[in-house]
């Protein structure tokens, strides 16, 4: 019963991780970033998925040409 619970839970974290990189992989290539930093910001993402994405969310956006 444990061992579903668990691995109920690691599904819903993978998929939701996926789906969140997917989106941001999007959100960057859509948008306009001035110098290297749409380059920079793909290279974050690639090497460091989980990581690369929270740091986006919270740096990265705002680093968007409006």
């Amino acid at each position: 019963m444990t061992g579903l619970l668990v691995s109920s839970f690691l599904m819903i974290f993978v998929v939701f991780t996926f789906v969140l990189y997917i989106y941001i992989l999007i959100d960057i290539i859509k948008h306009e970033f001035t110098g290297y930093n749409k380059i920079i910001w793909i290279l974050v993402l690639i090497f460091f998925p989980i990581l690369g994405a929270i740091l986006y969310l919270v740096f990265g956006r705002s680093q968007r040409i409006k």
